[in-house]
């Protein structure tokens, strides 16, 4: 018998990508985009029907179009974008592919569509959790952000080939209405950012994805500690084989089944934040957007302020910069 025949479903695919808009493999029909600090995914086989499942960070969607048209065809649509939740890593290249593929309906849950049509922003970041990332968390914008008339909510609609043995797991917490997605035939999971398999919270780690270990929704936007608690339960109790996230590389087998249930027994004891702005109360929404919010400790409101000022000065450094290269390029008199 062939070792081929041993080996795991990510061992007989693509090694993990080391460069921004790189794509591995993960399942049949599953692969994964490397983008700055997310990830997005192609469901399809190649040449056929496809799904884009989340949109990345603003300025991706060259490696998004990228990936797509070498694994479909120049100029294939897709049939559906999916998303998991709407924060600005999820949808920040959404505009620009929607101008691309300007006939395409992209689906989230019903208690994602006031962030997605204009309605209402999401919570507020939490700067105050700690690390790096978190201090930073003041300049990814909660919204709110409009997509309409593209945005409908989910389920996605029958003829979706791509999507054919997929279902939404209801997952919120990070997110109001953040879903999971999730094929029982070979137990693949999309979690999202239900949970990552970095340390979020820290730039290095977000940067490096080291290490890879499963770990607690990115802590500075995850405003309902307890959704998210039992949506990690939830997923636990799936025992997924391979699981994908929003950030972080993929983790299968004994060590993705051992650390997730390890993180939805212990939640409380190591996902929890000891400090913050939602660990003791969660921010109140509806299906209109966000209701009530826990107040900012004095430490937040510095906090903000200073992501803020970090804000401006790197507006004023790219304005420079820009100008200097405006004066450069006019010739001088002669």
């Amino acid at each position: 018998m062939s070792n081929a025949t041993h080996r795991s479903p990510l061992e007989a695919t693509d090694s993990t990508p080391s460069a921004l808009g790189g794509v591995q493999q993960i399942a049949p029909g599953v692969v994964r985009i490397r983008l700055p600090l997310s990830n997005a995914f192609l469901l399809g086989d190649p040449g056929g029907p496809w799904v884009l499942i989340d949109a990345g960070t603003p300025g991706s969607a060259g490696m998004i179009l990228r990936a797509a048209e070498q694994r479909f065809g120049t100029d294939a649509a897709p049939q559906a974008i999916v998303l998991t939740h709407g924060h600005l890593d999820h949808i920040g290249a959404l505009h620009a592919l929607l101008h691309r593929w300007p006939g395409v309906a992209v689906y989230a849950h019903a208690l994602e569509q006031p962030y997605l049509t204009g309605q209402s922003a999401y919570p507020p970041p939490d700067p105050t959790v700690g690390g790096s990332m978190s201090a930073l968390s003041p300049l990814f914008l909660p919204g709110p952000f409009d997509f309409r008339p593209h945005i409908h909510v989910l389920p996605w609609p029958p003829g979706a080939a791509a999507l054919e043995g997929w279902e939404v797991v209801n997952t919120p917490g990070h997110a109001p209405g953040h879903i999971s997605l999730w094929r029982p035939a070979d137990r693949t999971l999309i979690a999202g950012d239900a949970f990552v398999t970095t340390v979020q919270e820290s730039l290095p780690a977000a940067l490096s994805l080291r290490p890879r270990t499963v770990h607690r929704p990115p802590a500075y936007y995850t405003p309902d500690w307890e959704a998210a608690r039992v949506s990690v339960e939830r997923l636990a109790a799936l025992n997924p084989q391979i699981a994908v996230t929003g950030h972080g590389d993929p983790l299968e087998g004994q060590v993705l089944t051992q650390e997730l249930e390890q993180l939805a027994a212990h939640f409380d004891e190591v996902a929890r934040p000891a400090q913050g702005r939602y660990g003791a109360r969660p921010a109140v929404t509806s299906r209109d957007g966000v209701l009530t919010l826990p107040p900012l400790t004095a430490r937040g409101q510095a906090l903000r302020w200073t992501g803020i000022g970090l804000l401006l000065l790197l507006l004023l450094r790219l304005a420079l910069h820009f100008r200097s290269d405006d004066q450069g390029s006019v010739n001088p008199p002669e």
